[in-house]
């Protein structure tokens, strides 16, 4: 931040391209009502993307568990969907789904639910094979080795996937937002891009950094909470 002030204050780089950080935070404090507003739009659109991106996560990693031939069909689909770029997809969800909030939870559920899937299933196929075997001797059935070994082993790898995901959904959710949209902090950005208020533009990156941020640290302490 000192250095980035220096070269701006010394007018190494003009303004207009790279505005200093007093001047960021000026523009922050100025449209902090308009960020609040916008910022809703996107973080309600995180949350209900992020919320199914895991529950479709959680559903198709117990299901590919615990059917192998699945697991052979479905994962490199899965794969597939991940090597599709979001920029690439958004404009037929927007074409399909018009300018409302459905097409943006769609591209955040396409966004979150990998890692989660990924995380689960390294999770459950990680499962101590001697503990499993000790449970099929006492005959225990599929789901009693499921609830007591393999969904408790995986519970770290399923929050570093949450990690990721709750990222990502806040990434999804602008991306989506610049192709189309009437509110929302991505809709901000494309406004204040063509305005050429790049000092704007850096209080808006600042703003989805602190909110990834608190999303992680908010699934840090779930986790705390679920495994003391």
């Amino acid at each position: 931040l000192i250095l980035w002030q220096t070269v701006c204050s010394c007018g190494l780089i003009d303004s207009f391209l790279l505005p200093s950080p007093v001047q960021v935070i000026r523009a922050f404090i100025e449209e902090f009502p308009m960020l609040l507003e916008h910022s809703m739009v996107t973080l309600s659109e995180a949350l209900i993307g992020l919320l199914l991106g895991i529950l479709l996560g959680f559903v198709m990693a117990v299901v590919m568990d615990q059917f192998d031939p699945l697991y052979k069909a479905c994962y490199p689909l899965i794969v597939l969907t991940q090597t599709i770029p979001t920029v690439a997809i958004a404009p037929l969800l927007v074409l399909w789904f018009c300018y409302e909030m459905t097409p943006k939870v769609i591209l955040i559920v396409i966004t979150t639910f990998f890692p989660i899937t990924v995380g689960l299933l390294n999770g459950f196929k990680s499962a101590d094979s001697d503990s499993v075997n000790l449970l099929r001797a006492m005959g225990a059935g599929r789901w009693q080795i499921f609830t007591v070994v393999k969904l408790p082993g995986a519970m770290s790898q399923f929050f570093a996937g949450l990690r990721i995901s709750a990222s990502y959904a806040v990434v999804g959710a602008v991306i989506s937002e610049w192709l189309g949209g009437f509110r929302g902090l991505g809709v901000y950005m494309t406004r204040v891009k063509k305005a050429f208020s790049f000092d704007k533009m850096f209080a808006v990156i600042f703003l989805i950094s602190i909110i990834s941020l608190l999303l992680m640290k908010a699934v840090d302490l779930l986790q705390k909470k679920c495994m003391p």
